[in-house]
């Protein structure tokens, strides 16, 4: 079954949050692209750089986790304004952008405060 972009940017969150990464690797698509804009080309491209990416960072620090304060779905894109907890003393406003295609997250877009 296919999930919606919706139920996508919900699953990996909990995942994320779980540090199961198998789960959250599975909510993304083998030729995942992750952007950091202004940035012209993306940071990360491939299953391979954004499991190793995430297997080093965020899954490696247990206090790391992440609330979503706002979500907006338009079509196959979702918009969230998150709350990343646990990289410093204060947590981070982040929005992301996640981009879906063939029910899974294609594209991911970071914008940091």
């Amino acid at each position: 079954m296919m999930r919606s972009p919706a139920q996508l940017a919900q699953d990996q969150l909990e995942a994320y949050n779980a540090k199961d990464l198998d789960a959250f690797c599975a909510c993304y698509s083998p030729d995942v692209q992750v952007w950091h804009p202004p940035a012209a080309s993306p940071g990360l491209r491939g299953m391979d750089q954004f499991r190793a990416r995430y297997a080093a960072s965020s899954f490696a620090n247990p206090a790391q986790r992440a609330e979503v304060g706002q979500r907006i779905v338009m079509g196959n894109k979702v918009v969230d304004h998150e709350w990343v907890y646990g990289r410093s003393a204060q947590p981070e406003a982040v929005i992301v952008i996640y981009h879906c295609e063939d029910g899974l997250i294609k594209d991911v877009f970071f914008f940091s405060s």
